[in-house]
């Protein structure tokens, strides 16, 4: 599959690097902190099933009439079936075009769970560890405490506990500076708290995680996410970049405007330049394949022992709890995991995530304990199908119905969750990373 470009950076670490140390796997790493899933699935019961997807289709439909975005596509996934799939509205607004279930969308930071799914594959098979050192494999690799550079490790970049302002030189990269050069420039920033001890959200530093892989593998960060998991998982039209984006049979152009007037215009490239972060495009019938493995559906790529790092709590985000008026009724708990966001919903765990580019919007999220979730993809910046989402997790599991979309009138507040004590952070390991949690965002 084709990449507009691939990082120089990477290059230069080819000419640094031996060639048998970069295909030689390294001693098996320490077995890092695991903490469990709930053990017990539960199956949730048909008629709710049943009276949810019933209702996503009638939300759905006034959501269309309404001309809620130019297109959006979405899915249920109970039990690791897709119980109900549907797409609505334009890939091309101008042109008609219309989605499918195969039209290929920009991930936007959902892209970042792939990074870390790769990562935890790479970890089983012995080519680094989540411990390993950034400065033991990236020679550029500094900050402006190099006492704390010299601690900093890949569960650190991809837990985003680097310990950075949040978004550090996001505005750079939007204003075209390249990737090789900002992350050269992290010595310049002044650190929010010391490394591994606050939150701190990142695209930048996030995707040294490609280096780090080039470094250890010998081959390119995309190409191993191609070969580990979107080849073995059936995601036929998932890629890297905005040549293969546009290289798809059918892909959702990003639009500007407002219902009844989408305009489609061209893709921006500046995300794309740290794929790890935000470099992903795929179909909402590769994201079905994406959130049955997440679920633990496809043990042969990502087996229980890897989807149980992927999703334990590594820093608390209490700020996640107050952002939206669903978060504010339904969150009683927020913590950040690799890659993905940890959520006490209601009294259930919620593994989560959202991403937003430009002229491009996604969701992602499941309930472990019952082997349920819904994915959404949208090409337009409305704001009605993001309430869509937690409508339909209330129907799942039985939380009274609020209308979080506004499909049925303005959006209103619901009464609190109750405050039970979240189960991820009694599963949290007892170690440097218990001590994170206690931390608030900077």
């Amino acid at each position: 599959m084709s990449f507009r470009s691939v990082s120089l950076l990477a290059c230069a670490l080819a000419c640094a690097l031996a060639a048998p140390l970069a295909f030689a796997a390294p001693p098996p790493p320490a077995t890092p902190p695991v903490v469990h899933n709930d053990p017990q699935y539960v199956k949730l019961p048909p008629e709710r099933v049943k009276e949810t997807i019933e209702n996503y289709k009638r939300w759905l439909d006034e959501a269309e009439s309404r001309d809620a975005a130019p297109a959006l596509v979405t899915a249920i996934i109970v039990d690791d079936k897709v119980v109900y799939e549907r797409a609505i509205g334009f890939a091309n607004a101008k042109t008609k075009e219309p989605a499918t279930p195969e039209t290929v969308f920009r991930l936007a930071s959902l892209s970042k769970a792939f990074a870390t799914g790769l990562t935890a594959v790479l970890v089983r098979d012995g080519f680094l560890s989540w411990d390993t050192k950034l400065v033991d494999v990236l020679p550029y690799f500094k900050l402006k405490d190099m006492q704390a550079a010299q601690q900093a490790t890949v569960r650190d970049i991809l837990g985003q506990r680097l310990g950075l302002p949040r978004n550090t030189y996001d505005a750079m990269l939007e204003a075209d500076a390249p990737y090789e050069e900002l992350v050269r420039k992290l010595d310049e920033v002044n650190l929010s708290c010391k490394v591994g001890a606050c939150y701190g959200y990142q695209n930048v530093a996030f995707s040294m995680i490609g280096d780090v892989v080039y470094a250890q593998t010998g081959d390119y960060f995309f190409r191993q996410v191609e070969r580990r998991i979107f080849t073995p998982l059936g995601m036929t039209t998932a890629s890297y970049g905005r040549d293969a984006l546009e290289s798809s049979k059918s892909w959702a152009r990003p639009h500007r405007g407002g219902p009844h007037n989408w305009i489609p215009y061209e893709p921006n490239d500046a995300y794309y330049r740290v794929a790890p972060a935000a470099g992903v495009n795929a179909s909402l019938r590769d994201m079905e394949q994406w959130l049955i493995a997440q679920m633990g559906g496809r043990p042969d790529v990502l087996p229980a022992q890897v989807l149980e790092v992927l999703h334990a709590p590594e820093v608390s985000t209490p700020g996640e709890e107050r952002s939206l008026p669903w978060r504010r009724s339904r969150v009683s708990d927020a913590h950040y995991a690799l890659g993905w966001r940890v959520f006490r919903y209601g009294n259930e765990d919620l593994v989560y995530h959202a991403g937003a580019v430009s002229g491009y919007r996604t969701m992602i999220g499941f309930f472990p304990k019952y082997h349920a979730g819904v994915v959404s993809m949208w090409n337009g910046a409305g704001p009605m199908p993001a309430g869509l989402m937690p409508m339909v997790f209330d129907s799942l599991i039985g939380l009274p119905h609020v209308d979080w979309a506004g499909v049925e009138g303005p959006v209103h507040a619901a009464a609190p969750a109750p405050k039970a004590k979240a189960k991820t952070k009694a599963k949290a390991a007892p170690t440097k990373k218990a001590a994170t949690k206690k931390k608030k965002k900077p």
